[in-house]
């Protein structure tokens, strides 16, 4: 028998093993247990279906980008309302981004 070489690649079964979907009977979306997971590692489970809603609406590399952003601040008082902070600050830019662009005038 031939020896199977390591091609450094992992197998499909390796993908999501770092991923844990939340067993709870109310949440049957994807959005939603991301929102469960921000509430959980923000440490505001009271405030949960706020950030279900927000996983919905609000754009998801925001999301992400804001709580690695809180994820990196280690001496913060309020996980929560950094994070919120954080958030409006992102769409802020991303709004100003936008309309950067609408306004450019294309050269002739």
């Amino acid at each position: 028998m031939a020896k199977k070489k390591d091609s450094g690649f992992s197998g499909i079964g390796d993908l999501f093993t770092e991923y844990t979907v939340t067993k709870n009977k109310y949440i049957s979306q994807e959005f939603q247990d991301f929102g469960y997971q921000l509430a959980v590692k923000l440490n505001d489970l009271k405030h949960k279906s706020l950030y279900m809603k927000m996983a919905k609406e609000v754009d998801r590399s925001i999301l992400e980008r804001a709580l690695s952003f809180v994820s990196d601040a280690a001496s913060a008082k309020s996980k929560a309302k950094l994070f919120m902070w954080k958030v409006s600050q992102l769409k802020t830019e991303s709004k100003n981004k936008k309309t950067a662009n609408a306004k450019q005038i294309p050269l002739l």
